[in-house]
């Protein structure tokens, strides 16, 4: 087992990494070669983009191989070349802008791949009515075949034959078609025995049938002849090409790269997180695969060293996987559950995973040795990121505090980053007098007697063992006694790390109120000055406008007073005084709406359920509807409805109310299709059909997105070939 499979096998990411790679087309690994974070910038690119996964195809190692040895390729690896030709052509007619849309630009598709491609259909068959010999070679096949049939079907049914046959059944032995018959059937039977059957009987293929398969194979060889002429052309063709396919190769195993980060993280709602150039982890919703309902990992791990303390079980361990596995998955491209837009990982060149017992009896090593060996393999290394759980394991806790205080020392002046787990409170102690240690605790709920699989960052935890063998079923007389050893003065040295516990957590509420506090302020002093911008751009507007009024009208005024005579004077004056500024009109005071109050939208009137700042939730007729503002009326309450019998009758269901939003950007066919999906209920409509197209994909990924979260569909689909195929979605409300 290589390093990286050891590594992923100790963090416990098999399984994802197993589910991650299935979204290959083929198989590879898990590394892109080149510059990540140009990798990074494709893979989101091409996230934007609605496309399909490439079909499954083989490697072009043998294909290449065969090639350059002047070989003769099968059809199944010809097609192998076609199928990747075909997804390539496929892209470039969907025409992508941007990134990808640049990149397939550069991919030329030499013209013999079209003449190749019309010799296949698309399960791979060789199109045979490309050739009229070979179809013709293969029409008299099927023509011997029913033959053979016709000949077998008559001596089932003749009358000499009919007392020695068993049944009246063709049976296949070998694939070949023989009866099963009685003895002394060779009176009035020719044929060859293939076989006997368990009762004793004979399975017999007649001379007649013999001679329609010895016409058959030879027809059929006729035919492979063709196909291997067809074969070397085909080879001889790709030959030429050889420089083509080593270059579709390459592109084509860098798509699949890309292409299976985006569908596997699309599956599972993931995010992908490129690598910094730096050594700090901070981690922010971080849940690791392996973990069913996970308490989210929320770690600054910008220091040297991190030394993880506290409660027995209360997820030390699995902190320390989750940093590694993070940092991995994020040197690789993987994606994982995570908050990509406050995490931060840095980039690290190799990854150490000290974690098992190292003990091996065959090679007669014990525990600690076993893990001399493994630190003596970390001061080897450079720029790695090291975990070690139980760091303590397998020796004297005193001696091992000032050894591995020691050791720590050295690997971090290797540049070497550290996550230790340890219940050595000597080690934490002394390591706490460096500024490049951070320590971290897991808090255990003294209430409940459980860990919490929290943490708290900058304090020395308590190891909770006694409490712990309580939970795991171990008597409280032995527990008891346990205590009495383990003396007072220990005990006050862990109810001083309790307290100060107990003083860090009540900090830590305090700066998170603070904080909330401070943010809060901040946000309202935002909010106030765009207030105050856009009240000054106005007015400095309003100003604007009202000088060029004024110089109009006063420029008029001058031009009056210019001519000669009362009449021209006048009527300069009028003209002066229509480019005056009229007074504003004082609008009237718009009644605000208010939840519960009756209104009216467009021909039903209603009632307001919930108000936002431009839409409302209203109720009509027992139908809940998502409406704007600037559609309601004010209207006077519905009357109280008068007592009614209730009778049940059958509505009959229709269908076929369509809307095309073609050419509409993602916000404004959001909120038309929301108006169009809301007429609809009203109408009684429960089946429609919306016209998206397929473009770039965007607002055909806006569509579906949309409908996925609206209260009142069913279900939608891509829409039948002859009503838009996946240019449109068949919405079941």
């Amino acid at each position: 087992m290589t390093h990286f499979e050891n590594l992923i096998d100790n963090l416990d990411l098999g399984l994802h990494v197993s589910n991650f790679k299935s979204f290959f087309s083929r198989e590879k690994t898990l590394f892109i070669e080149g510059d990540q974070e140009l990798h990074f910038k494709y893979i989101s690119a091409l996230d934007e983009l609605a496309f399909k996964a490439p079909p499954k195809i083989e490697s072009f190692k043998s294909i290449q191989n065969h090639l350059k040895k002047q070989g003769v390729l099968r059809f199944e690896q010809i097609f192998e070349l076609i199928k990747v030709v075909r997804y390539f052509r496929r892209l470039k007619n969907s025409d992508f802008d941007g990134l990808i849309g640049a990149w397939l630009k550069k991919i030329v598709i030499p013209e013999n791949f079209d003449e190749l491609d019309s010799y296949f259909n698309e399960e791979g068959r060789f199109n045979e009515s490309m050739d009229e010999g070979i179809y013709g070679l293969t029409q008299r096949i099927k023509g011997l075949k029913e033959e053979m049939n016709a000949s077998m079907k008559r001596l089932i049914f003749s009358k000499k034959l009919s007392s020695y046959l068993v049944d009246t059944q063709i049976h296949y032995l070998n694939d070949e078609e023989a009866l099963l018959v009685r003895g002394g059937f060779n009176h009035v039977l020719k044929g060859s025995m293939i076989g006997r059957s368990s009762g004793g009987f004979f399975y017999i293929v007649p001379d007649s049938v013999q001679k329609f398969k010895e016409q058959i194979r030879s027809v059929n060889q006729l035919r492979e002849a063709e196909f291997y002429e067809y074969a070397k052309r085909f080879s001889q063709s790709l030959k030429e090409q050889l420089g083509f396919i080593k270059f579709i190769d390459k592109e084509f195993d860098r798509f699949d790269h890309y292409q299976a980060r985006v569908h596997f993280a699309r599956s599972k709602n993931l995010s992908i997180v490129k690598t910094l150039k730096e050594h700090s982890v901070i981690l922010h919703d971080f849940e690791h695969p392996a973990l069913s309902n996970p308490k989210p990992v929320n770690v600054d791990f910008s220091k040297n060293v991190l030394m993880i303390t506290g409660v027995n079980a209360g997820g030390k361990t699995m902190l320390l996987k989750s940093i590694l596995s993070a940092a991995l998955m994020a040197k690789y491209l993987i994606p994982m559950k995570i908050n990509k837009h406050t995490s931060r990982i840095g980039s690290f060149k190799r990854f150490e995973a000290v974690i098992d017992d190292p003990q091996n009896v065959s090679n007669d090593i014990s525990t600690f040795a076993g893990r001399m060996k493994q630190f003596a393999h970390l001061f080897s290394q450079h720029d790695a990121l090291v975990g070690v759980d139980e760091i303590e394991l397998g020796t004297d806790s005193d001696e091992a505090a000032a050894l591995f205080k020691v050791i720590l020392d050295d690997l971090i002046a290797r540049g070497q980053k550290i996550i230790v787990t340890t219940h050595h409170k000597r080690l934490a102690a002394l390591m706490a007098d460096r500024d490049d240690v951070e320590l971290m605790a897991a808090v255990y709920d003294e209430e409940n007697r459980l860990p919490t699989y929290e943490f708290l960052q900058g304090i020395i935890g308590k190891s909770y063992a006694f409490e712990t063998a309580l939970r795991y079923g171990i008597s409280n007389a032995v527990v008891n006694r346990a205590k009495e050893v383990y003396g007072d003065n220990a005990e006050k040295l862990n109810q001083l790390i309790e307290r100060g516990s107990e003083l860090e957590r009540a900090l830590k509420r305090k700066n998170s109120d603070l904080d909330e506090r401070l943010e809060n302020v901040k946000e309202e002093q935002r909010r106030l000055k765009e207030a105050k911008d856009l009240v000054y751009s106005e007015l400095k507007s309003h100003q604007n406008e009202l000088d060029r009024e004024y110089a109009k009208a006063i420029n008029a005024a001058r031009a009056a007073a210019k001519e000669g005579d009362s009449a021209s004077i006048h009527r300069k004056m009028n003209e002066a005084n229509k480019n005056l500024p009229k007074k504003p009109i004082e609008p009237k005071e718009k009644r605000q709406f208010q939840v519960g109050e009756s209104v009216k939208y467009r021909t039903q009137r209603g009632t307001i359920l919930s108000l936002k700042a431009k839409e409302a939730m209203i109720e009509v007729e027992g139908m809940r509807m998502r409406v704007k503002l600037k559609d309601l009326k004010h209207s006077t309450p519905l009357p109280k409805p008068k007592p009614r019998i209730s009778v049940n009758t059958q509505v009959e269901k229709r269908s076929g109310l369509k809307l095309d939003l073609h050419g509409q950007r993602a916000e404004e066919a959001e909120e038309n299709l929301d108006r169009f999906i809301s007429d609809a209920l009203m109408q009684g409509w429960d089946e429609v059909v919306v016209y998206h197209g397929i473009g770039t994909g965007k607002l055909s990924y806006a569509v579906k997105e949309f409908l996925k979260r609206h209260p009142s569909v069913k279900g939608f689909s891509d829409a039948p070939q002859h009503m838009g195929g996946f240019g449109a979605k068949v919405i079941q409300l």
